[in-house]
C-alpha cells in the first residue's frame, strides 16, 4: 500500500513545471539575480494580492521578522509579547535584537494568543504584541489590536488568509517549501501600510542603504532571490486555487467523521489550513497505527518555547502556560496538501478510527 506524505509539495508544482523552467531560463539568460525585475514584480504583486501599501521581498520568514523589529526601533530593555506555542523563529528573531520575549497562553480552541492573558502580561517595558497566525488560522487580531500596542504579525503559515495584513503595522512571511505559498528554497516577505517603516525595512534588508554607496544604517544581507522571485510568480497565481483546496480538504476530513474520534481544528473566518492540527489523549497511540500502514504525521512544538534550552533565561518553568503545555503533548497533525483526494483522506480517517478504538498504553 502506497505511503501518505504529511505534504505532499511536488503534487502541488508538478503541473507547473515547465512553466517554472521556462521562468527559471528567463532568469539565466538575463544575467540578473540580485533584486531584479522578477523580484520588483513579485513586490507589486503581493501588494495587489494583499491589499498593503508596500511589501518587501527578504531573504526568509525569520529575517523578515528581524528587520521588522530592528526599524521599529525595539531592541534591549524592551519587551515583546508572543505565544510559545510556535516555531522557534518567532521568539529568536525577538531575542536575537536583544529584546525580552514575553510568552504568554494561548485559546484551547484556536490554539492562538489568548487576549486575556496577553493583557495580564503587558507591562512599561512592552513595546509590541507578535501573534502568529497558528496553522493558518488568523490570530484575534481586533481584541489585541484594542490593547493599544503595535501588532506585528507573524504570518509564516497564512498567505492567503482574507484576514491578515492590514490590522497589524506590519506582516511577515515564510516561503519554506511547505508553506501555503511556497519557492523551492527560502525566501520571505515583509508587507506594510507605513511608508516610513517599509522604507526602513527596504534599506535594513541592503545593508542599511539606499544606493550602495551611501550607509545609512548597520543592515543586514537579507534580500529575496531572483530566482525564488521568478518562482513565486508563477505559484502566486496558484494561491487561490491551493487555498480553496485545503479548505475543501479540511472539510472531507470533518465529513468523513473526524470530528467524532479526535478533536479536529475548527472552522474559521480566513482560516487557509498550512496544517490540520489535531489533538488526543490518545496521540502516541494513534500516530503509531497510522506509522504502520504508512500514513505520515507530524507533532508540533512538544518542547514549547518559554521551555527550550535557549529561553531558558527569561524565567520560565514547567506549568507556567498550562494551555500550551496540554497542546504540546496532544497535538498531532493529519496529511493535508493542496489537490490531496478523497480516497486518500478515506483512508487517513479509517486508520484512525481503527486506532481510535484500541486501548491506550
Amino acid at each position: 500500500m502506497a505511503r501518505i506524505p504529511l505534504v505532499d509539495v511536488k503534487a502541488q508544482y508538478a503541473p507547473l513545471i515547465p512553466e517554472l523552467k521556462r521562468r527559471f531560463a528567463e532568469v539565466i539568460e538575463s544575467g540578473v539575480f540580485i533584486l531584479g525585475p522578477n523580484v520588483k514584480a513579485f513586490e507589486q504583486e503581493c501588494i495587489d494580492f494583499l491589499g498593503v501599501q508596500d511589501a518587501i521581498g527578504v531573504a526568509n520568514g525569520t529575517d523578515a521578522l528581524v528587520l521588522v523589529l530592528d526599524a521599529l526601533g525595539i531592541g534591549a530593555g524592551d519587551e515583546v509579547i508572543c505565544p510559545a506555542f510556535t516555531f522557534y523563529a518567532t521568539a529568536e528573531a525577538i531575542a536575537r535584537i536583544g529584546a525580552t520575549p514575553v510568552f504568554a497562553d494561548i485559546d484551547p480552541e484556536t490554539l492562538n494568543l489568548d487576549s486575556d492573558d496577553v493583557a495580564a502580561r503587558i507591562t512599561p517595558r512592552t513595546k509590541a504584541i507578535m501573534p502568529v497566525h497558528l496553522f493558518g488560522r488568523p490570530a484575534p487580531l481586533a481584541e489585541l489590536a484594542a490593547l493599544g500596542l503595535p501588532l506585528i504579525e507573524d504570518s509564516a503559515q497564512a498567505f492567503g488568509s482574507s484576514e491578515i495584513g492590514t490590522t497589524g503595522v506590519a506582516a511577515t512571511f515564510s516561503f519554506f517549501p511547505t508553506k501555503n505559498l511556497f519557492c523551492l528554497g527560502d525566501g520571505g516577505l515583509v508587507a506594510a501600510n507605513d511608508p516610513e517603516l517599509a522604507e526602513r525595512v527596504r534599506m535594513l534588508r541592503f545593508h542599511g542603504s539606499r544606493d550602495k554607496v551611501e550607509f545609512e544604517l548597520v543592515g543586514y544581507n537579507s534580500r529575496l532571490d531572483e530566482v525564488q522571485a521568478a518562482m513565486l510568480r508563477v505559484l502566486l497565481k496558484e494561491l487561490p486555487r491551493f487555498n480553496d483546496e485545503r479548505c475543501a480538504g479540511a472539510q472531507v476530513y470533518r465529513d468523513l467523521g473526524l470530528g467524532d474520534l479526535v478533536t479536529t481544528p475548527g472552522a474559521a473566518v480566513g482560516h487557509v489550513y498550512h496544517l490540520f492540527v489535531c489533538r488526543s489523549p490518545e496521540r502516541d497511540n494513534i500516530r503509531a497505527a497510522l506509522g504502520e500502514q504508512g500514513i505520515a504525521t507530524a507533532v508540533y512544538y512538544t518542547t514549547p518555547l518559554h521551555l527550550q534550552p535557549a529561553m531558558r533565561q527569561f524565567g520560565y518553568e514547567p506549568g507556567s502556560l498550562p494551555v500550551t503545555e496540554q497542546v504540546a503533548r496532544d497535538n498531532f497533525s493529519l496529511p493535508l496538501w493542496a489537490g490531496i483526494d478523497g480516497p486518500t483522506q478515506e483512508r487517513v480517517v479509517d486508520a484512525v478510527r481503527q486506532a481510535a478504538r484500541q486501548p491506550v498504553g
